[in-house]
């Protein structure tokens, strides 16, 4: 499912326009990416997914062409949980 049919779906579900849907949906990736971003809080919708920022520490790795060392530095990357309904609908209950 693209981004332009899950708007569709949402809007045929709420019963609101697509146009309200879209605005919602960027909305919440926009919240979701503000809140992720400062790192010191994490986003839980409870039963369904949970978004949140982690450390990465420094490392070493190979490049696969010549199989030289590669330093690859810390940074941050995001942790995205599924929620107890949402195992449970991937199950098929």
């Amino acid at each position: 499912m693209n981004r332009s049919e899950l708007v569709a779906a949402l809007a045929d579900r709420a019963e609101v326009t697509r146009k309200d849907a879209d605005a919602v949906l960027a909305a919440f990736a926009e919240t979701v990416g503000e809140i992720v971003s400062k790192g010191d809080e994490k986003v839980t919708i409870p039963g369904f997914l949970t978004f949140e920022r982690t450390h990465r520490a420094a490392r070493t790795a190979r490049n696969p062409q010549t199989g030289e060392p590669i330093e690859i530095p810390a940074g941050f990357s995001v942790k995205v949980s599924a929620g107890s309904k949402l195992k449970e609908a991937a199950k098929g209950k």
